[in-house]
């Protein structure tokens, strides 16, 4: 019998969704060798998640795509507002007003305070990131992306993980992967998770009326939408009534949508082989009206989740995205914290596989993202409660005083609601890295965790403070691929040894050198480290112990 082909590799990806291609992303530009298997046969067809926070944008900015990112999904001047109603065809009862894309770009510039930032967030199926993804990572020689592959098996050993692969629904032999490491980005019924044995801790089976429980997915096109719909446009569309409580999300802004209703109790979407007919019929009940529609695909899944899983990395083996956490989608938190996961491996993954890391910087990512991911899956779940414990009585649809009550009733609880959801700067720019060992903190205050408001602060963990530049250049534009140490006032003897010392561990050093008094002001020190993911490492006013910095930043002290 043939012994397998072999492929050596230094980083294995399992799972091609955006955490597993923007990890990709994060290693090609590092020249790290990747090989990427998804057992799909291409990118998403379904819409899935439907908004990319600011933070993510900011992410994408830093590695030259955000333009090409905000150019796709809805039109350029489509709103992007999140409405409520009774029935899409009915009473409206609540709304937030959000920029169109085309806005976005230019009102980012004028925001100051909780929306100081480069980038706003961007109403876009995940549809239309993931091809994105893909063709920049593609583009550097050193990544090797293969759909249609399945990993059948591994086994982890001291210094490396072999793994079996296959390509999907074929009768070719399969081939073995030897990689230094193997990242599990295989979703929330990962095989790498399952196959070493880890389970997820937190909540789950949580029953609401609405984002609790059994969910019906519908990818549907609806040609006369817009003309009978008598309300002003938005992206997202709520329901809000005793029969079917639903969400529409439009996808491109013409014609095509996603749509999300809760099933009752009684209903078994998938024991009943739920399809077209019934898919026509919930929609009917969401828009209140019958109205011309073609069924893309139809599918089933589980909302009321709230978990993470207990280990993200065990020896070789670490997990990212869905594999290492599982949201109820209220936010868009799961997507945007699967993209962070990997912004955060991919330069440890690099400087550990080049020899310029101790064995604390890898390890840093579990300590460092298991955290966050607590606290948004915590956040995901406390938005879930505020709209689907919501209690909708057949009086609110009612033509009557009792009915109008009912209606102002929901008005305000829904108006206060979509405030909670979908403007959360805190959220979205405030997490941090407390408490992780390779962050060097010099025991300042950190602000408080709040979900809609964001206070900007340079203390090492978080996300530097933000301001636009007089030439009108975003702040971030100006920080390095990899390292930056930003220096307010005149550039002393010492900058030079930062230099020398990042030169003698073979690390890319930018320095950015400014003399603006507002911007000593935000970052409160005259020196500041800046990790290759865009967070505060250090900060100093001088600093008469460089190797001990280093060595703290990049995992060899404690």
């Amino acid at each position: 019998m043939m012994t397998p082909p072999t492929i050596d590799t230094e980083v294995l990806i399992v799972g091609g969704g955006p955490s597993g291609l923007m990890l990709a992303n994060e290693l090609g530009p590092r020249g790290i060798d990747c090989l990427l298997v998804d057992a799909k046969a291409s990118t998403a067809f379904n819409p899935q998640a439907n908004a990319t926070q600011a933070r993510t944008m900011e992410h994408y900015r830093r590695l030259g795509f955000s333009d090409e990112i905000r150019s796709l999904g809805l039109p350029a001047d489509h709103p992007t507002d999140i409405a409520y109603f009774t029935r899409l065809t009915q009473h409206e009862l609540a709304r937030l007003s959000l920029p169109t894309a085309a806005q976005a770009v230019s009102k980012i510039r004028d925001m100051s305070g909780s929306w100081s930032a480069a980038e706003l967030p961007h109403r876009i199926s995940q549809k239309y990131v993931e091809p994105v993804l893909r063709r920049h990572a593609e583009k550097w020689p050193s990544n090797d992306i293969r759909y249609a592959h399945t990993l059948l098996g591994f086994e982890a050993h001291a210094d490396h993980v072999r793994a079996r692969v296959q390509v999907a629904d074929s009768i070719q032999p399969e081939f073995t992967v030897r990689a230094r490491y193997l990242i599990g980005a295989d979703g929330p019924r990962s095989a790498v998770r399952h196959q070493l044995g880890i389970s997820c801790e937190g909540a789950t089976g949580m029953r609401r009326a609405y984002m609790g429980g059994q969910m019906f997915a519908v990818y549907v096109r609806l040609p006369e939408f817009y003309s009978r719909m008598p309300h002003a446009r938005a992206w997202m569309y709520v329901t809000v009534n005793a029969e079917r409580r639903a969400l529409l999300a439009s996808v491109d802004g013409v014609s095509e949508f996603a749509f999300h209703a809760s099933l009752h109790e009684d209903e078994e979407a998938q024991a009943q082989g739920w399809g077209e007919t019934h898919a026509r019929q919930v929609l009917r009940q969401a828009l209140g009206c019958d109205m011309a529609m073609e069924i893309l695909s139809c599918q089933t899944w589980t909302a009321g989740h709230a978990l993470v899983a207990q280990e993200l990395s065990r020896g070789r083996v670490i997990l990212i995205g869905d594999a290492a956490h599982l949201f109820t989608p209220t936010g868009g938190l799961g997507y945007n914290t699967g993209v962070e996961d990997a912004v955060n491996l991919g330069w440890k993954l690099a400087a550990t596989l080049r020899g310029q890391a101790g064995p604390r910087l890898l390890q840093s990512y579990a300590i460092e993202r298991k955290r966050l991911a607590q606290r948004n899956t915590g956040y995901a779940r406390h938005f879930a409660d505020s709209v689907g414990l919501y209690a909708v009585t057949p009086e609110l649809e009612a033509d009557s005083p009792a009915g109008e009550r009912e209606r102002a009733l929901a008005s305000a609880h829904f108006n206060a609601h979509v405030r909670l959801e979908f403007n959360i700067p805190g959220v979205t720019f405030g997490g941090r890295y407390d408490g992780s060992p390779i962050i060097a903190d010099d025991g300042t205050p950190a602000p408080p965790d709040q979900a809609n408001t964001y206070v900007s602060t340079a203390k090492p963990g978080g996300r530097p403070p933000h301001v636009w530049l007089p030439d009108g250049r975003s702040w971030y534009d100006t920080f390095g691929r990899d390292w930056t140490l930003l220096v307010f006032g005149p550039e002393a003897s010492d900058v030079q040894a930062w230099r020398e010392h990042a030169a003698e561990r073979n690390l890319d050093l930018k320095v950015v050198v400014q003399d603006d008094p507002t911007l000593l002001a935000l970052y409160q020190a005259r020196l500041i480290l800046i990790r290759p993911d865009q967070i505060v490492a250090w900060r100093g006013q001088t600093c008469d112990d460089l190797n001990g910095v280093w060595g703290r930043v990049l995992g060899f002290d404690a």
